[in-house]
């Protein structure tokens, strides 16, 4: 590869590089991707985990906000043709209850009224209110969070949200931004069932239910999902990583894998390119990082800007996480209903004091005595991932700590993950089959996947992090990964940082990798 070269080096092939590179290539630059990894997509792979015929999702399953994003508007056409397909799930999600009670949000507004007037008829008149408000709320969130994070774009935001909802209203917008979870969800619902349906949420963002600032994610699965529903991946979340590397080639990019960037090359204060295995790969007019914030410390050596290096040196991880994959013979026979059988997830998560202590615990280095439990059940939306009449589960273990002190139930006692997976999967299983009696008896195959594992697989997933970096408020909007380079820049020129370490963050979304692609190419 001695002397090779693109307008574009993009380091890492996760959904925001391929996003980014997409927009490039379209507007004539050449690119050439470079990935560690013996596969692209990042956290966003379908792999046959388990037995032959069933296609796991390796991380991320949940498609949604790629369906609902700019980039998918924008090039839908482009990427069907290239066979991207989605399976819509009308029933999203559901929690279960050590009382045999259960509470789902489908994509039906008057069965989830139903549903939770069982439980509280004021929280259900509550709940219709805010799904009638949604569409004008949505106008200003959505808006906040599809927006380049700088100080311009921040008081355009401002002024609209003035302008139409007043001063009183814009500032009742800002203490929503700010609230926890708890804090939302006890002043706005009298049901503890409601309530921890609806928190579990924060947890797929690093939001325990105390956390500042986490009560726009609850808030926005649970009105999204009853608007327009939940979007898997037909045959696998993969279909969206497929179909875009096929529309980069086409349009002469390359995708390297199993190529692993040591040096980010500088000179002049600029950055001219990448060293693989010792040859020199040159960027005429940028280097594209989608790492984690210590990594690109790392591969520049530092950019001479003190305070920049120091935000990704401390830049905070979320806690981990352990995903088990089953292949099984039929879906678990869910104590609660048979209707579960019908969701795409179902959170084993009873309270928002239980999810308090999961946090707690996973932080300080312990793994959790009652872990938060996500049960993906893609199957029951796309059979297609499995032979006839049989399924997979999709388990993700939030949060466990990606190094281990101690064993916050005392009975495991090694803190090395090789040692501590399959015990703890087991304390997982039995938690399931506390709600879902016989789940092991239907068990055909099984992968437990630990965070070490994970972030051997992608570097990004630090410790296991699958949001590459906590989004608290103090690094999150202007702040991520640093203040004032919420926009994908750097302090090198030519430099440009994407992925979820930058705003937006987490997520299918691929905010960063399209707001970058906009920002380079001037459209």
């Amino acid at each position: 590869m001695t002397n090779r070269s693109a307008d574009a080096v993009i380091i890492g092939s996760g959904l925001n590089s391929l996003v980014c590179a997409y927009s490039l290539v379209q507007n004539g630059w050449s690119v050439i991707i470079l990935e560690q990894a013996d596969t692209a997509g990042g956290a966003v792979k379908t792999k046959g985990l388990t037995v032959d015929g069933f296609a796991h999702d390796w991380a991320a399953m949940n498609l949604s906000l790629f369906a609902g994003s700019p980039f998918f508007r924008q090039y839908n056409a482009d990427l069907m043709n290239l066979g991207l397909e989605f399976a819509p799930a009308k029933h999203c999600f559901a929690s279960v209850f050590p009382d045999d009670q259960w509470l789902g949000i489908s994509h039906d507004a008057a069965a989830n009224k139903d549903r939770i007037a069982a439980f509280s008829q004021r929280d259900a008149e509550i709940w219709q209110t805010l799904g009638n408000a949604f569409p004008s709320e949505a106008e200003h969130l959505f808006g906040i969070l599809g927006a380049p994070m700088k100080i311009r774009a921040f008081t355009s935001i401002a002024w609209k949200a003035l302008r139409k909802k007043g001063l009183g209203g814009t500032q009742d917008l800002a203490r929503f931004l700010a609230q926890s979870p708890r804090a939302w969800l006890e002043e706005t619902f009298d049901s503890p069932h409601l309530q921890a349906t609806l928190g579990a949420w924060g947890m797929h963002l690093d939001f325990a239910p105390d956390i500042a600032g986490g009560a726009l994610f609850p808030y926005l699965e649970a009105m999204a999902n009853q608007s327009f529903g939940m979007v898997l991946g037909k045959g696998g979340a993969d279909t969206i990583i497929t179909a875009l590397s096929a529309a980069i080639e086409a349009k002469g990019g390359q995708i390297l894998c199993d190529h692993t960037v040591e040096q980010i090359l500088q000179q002049d204060g600029r950055a001219t390119g990448v060293v693989v295995e010792g040859e020199t790969i040159h960027a005429q007019r940028a280097v594209i990082a989608n790492v984690a914030p210590g990594a690109m410390k790392r591969l520049t050596g530092g950019s001479g800007q003190p305070g920049y290096d120091r935000s990704l040196e401390t830049f905070r991880h979320a806690p981990g996480t352990m995903m088990i994959h089953l292949a099984i013979s039929d879906l678990p026979d869910w104590r609660a209903s048979a209707e579960l059988r019908e969701f795409a997830y179902v959170h084993i998560a009873p309270s928002l004091d239980q999810m308090s202590q999961c946090y707690q615990q996973a932080s300080a280095g312990l793994l959790p005595q009652e872990p938060v439990i996500v049960v993906g059940q893609p199957t029951a939306v796309d059979p297609s991932r499995a032979p006839h009449g049989q399924h997979i589960l999709w388990i993700q273990v939030r949060m466990v700590p990606g190094q281990i002190k101690a064993d916050a139930a005392g009975q495991i006692t090694t803190t090395d993950w090789t040692q501590a997976a399959a015990p703890y999967a087991d304390r997982v299983l039995d938690l399931i089959e506390a709600h879902a009696p016989g789940l092991r008896g239907n068990i055909l195959g099984q992968r437990i996947v630990t965070p070490v594992e994970l972030e051997r697989d992608n570097p990004n997933l630090v410790g296991g992090d699958q949001v590459c970096g906590s989004h608290h408020l103090s690094q999150h909007f202007l702040f991520r990964p640093a203040r004032g380079y919420a926009d994908g820049t750097t302090p090198i020129q030519n430099l440009y940082h994407t992925g979820a370490a930058v705003w937006p963050g987490a997520g299918t979304g691929a905010g960063s990798g399209y707001q970058l692609g906009r920002k380079l190419t001037g459209t």
